[in-house]
């Protein structure tokens, strides 16, 4: 098998043992991008010279005798999270020129821990998107079928990783945008609790949903990761002072006695039919291991896309108020005075969607409409946190979809925003509760494309999401399959 197919735990074995060099690795991962990336476009920057240079510099600490947990291993980084000189849009044309004078704290723990950084990933514009569409950079394509959206907004997170033009990968989460990648392009993808992982240096999009998460080949290399990138930030008065376990400690076989709820609510019509048959054959892998098996309710999911087109908007209208021309990013040079800089300067810079959603949170926090809308989809958001502290009252873990449906095929969605934001309504709950929650493949639909299964679980207990994915993944190969890239020659 070639070194860019194995994953961050068997290629960190071959480099501590010293069967390869850091330098040889990134070589490999930068040629599989040049393969691949014609066809993929999974990056908006390629860090090619400063990827081998670190590299060099970790194969010094290799000979010195140094270990730690990534040493040596490429990974790519969605392009919202900010790397030290280098630029970082968020798939936008207001930041096309914008170039960070410091690291995100997810960054400098990577950094810390050996990992090398070959990019920055393609994304829908300022995460706003569920099929990475809405980039000012280009769309990417799912690898399974070059045809279709990789999902979205961590498009190009995840369809770096199902193309294995990285070891792994960071995205974002803000109402599954992890997860419903993940799913559509056959990988693994955990959102943290909220407040799990420092969100300093990410640029924001919701920021009371908002969170930086894993996106790997296996279970094993999420683990890996969320000990390296959780922890209490002092620069972030949103990151919780919680203990961080070891993660994979919680890399176990075993789910007898486990309490799985299946909330009815997420079996709707309108659900794909292969998506359905996937996930139910997963309840009973799940069964026939010794777990045992409960119908719950969620009686509030019906209102979450509702609440969250309300507060996600609202927050996003707030963050993106500073791109004006003025600080950093794109200027207009058809301006008469400061107002028109300031008008023009938006009304370029930003995307149809990103527009879209500016104006819908600046109405929604309007006077005469903050308590008619915004005040009110807070009560229902925390009526969901409640829901989800009641089942878990009975159950250890919660088992759904991921996704209504499989990949789409690119455009297919573009013009409908509804629809679009639709292909989230299995996970925006989660966002909305704070809770953490995992995408595994699962199966297949007729046409050969990946269907996720998502894993979600009680605050703070990402052990057991973790025990429960490992589990389902040790006892089924889905994980194991790799889409045939059609390249071009």
């Amino acid at each position: 098998m070639e070194l860019h197919n194995l994953t961050i735990h068997e290629l960190k074995e071959k480099l501590k043992r010293r069967e390869i060099s850091a330098r040889e690795l990134t070589l490999e991962f930068i040629k599989r991008i040049e393969r691949v990336e014609k066809d993929i476009h999974s990056f908006i920057t390629l860090t090619k010279d400063d990827a081998l240079k670190q590299a060099e510099d970790i194969d010094n600490k290799i000979n010195a005798g140094k270990d730690l947990p990534l040493l040596g291993i490429p990974l790519a980084i969605k392009d919202l999270i900010c790397i030290r000189r280098v630029r970082t849009t968020c798939g936008s044309k207001i930041l096309s020129n914008y170039v960070p004078p410091y690291d995100a704290t997810v960054i400098k723990k990577l950094r810390d821990s050996g990992a090398v950084f070959l990019g920055k990933l393609n994304m829908d514009e300022f995460a706003m998107g569920s099929s990475t569409e809405t980039s000012h950079f280009g769309v990417t394509r799912n690898p399974w079928n070059l045809d279709a959206i990789p999902g979205g907004s961590s498009g190009g997170s995840a369809a770096s990783v199902s193309a294995d033009e990285c070891a792994g990968s960071l995205g974002s989460d803000t109402g599954g945008s992890i997860r419903q990648p993940a799913s559509m392009c056959g990988i693994t993808g955990l959102k943290p609790t909220y407040g799990r992982v420092s969100r300093f240096g990410l640029v924001a999009f919701a920021s009371s949903l908002d969170q930086i998460g894993p996106m790997t080949k296996d279970v094993t290399d999420t683990a890996i990761l969320m000990n390296v990138i959780s922890g209490k930030d002092p620069l972030d008065s949103t990151s919780a002072d919680v203990p961080v376990p070891d993660f994979t400690k919680s890399l176990l076989n075993n789910v007898k006695g486990l309490k799985i709820g299946i909330p009815k609510e997420y079996f709707v019509e309108g659900m794909d039919g292969d998506v359905e048959k996937s996930v139910k054959g997963a309840i009973e892998i799940f069964k026939k291991l010794g777990a045992e098996i409960k119908e719950v309710s969620l009686p509030h999911t019906d209102y979450a896309v509702s609440a969250y087109y309300v507060i996600a908007p609202a927050e996003a209208s707030s963050n993106l108020a500073r791109y004006d021309g003025v600080k950093y990013g794109y200027r207009t040079d058809n301006s008469k005075n400061l107002l028109s800089m300031y008008k023009k300067t938006r009304r370029e810079g930003f995307g149809a969607e990103v527009k879209r959603r500016i104006m819908l949170g600046t109405y929604t926090l309007s006077s005469g409409y903050y308590d008619a809308y915004y005040l009110k989809a807070q009560k229902v958001r925390t009526l969901i946190k409640k829901d989800f502290d009641d089942a878990f009252k009975n159950c250890d873990i919660l088992i759904t979809p991921t996704a209504p449906t499989s990949a789409f095929k690119i455009g297919e969605k573009f013009d409908n925003p509804i629809q679009m934001y639709l292909s989230d309504i299995f996970t925006i709950s989660v966002n909305l509760a704070g809770v953490p929650a995992i995408s595994i493949p699962c199966g297949f639909s007729k046409n050969g494309l990946p269907i996720g299964l998502q894993i979600i679980g009680r605050h703070f207990d990402e052990e057991t999401v973790i025990r429960a994915a490992y589990t389902f993944e040790q006892n089924t190969d889905y994980h194991q399959k790799k889409p045939n890239i059609r390249t071009k020659t």
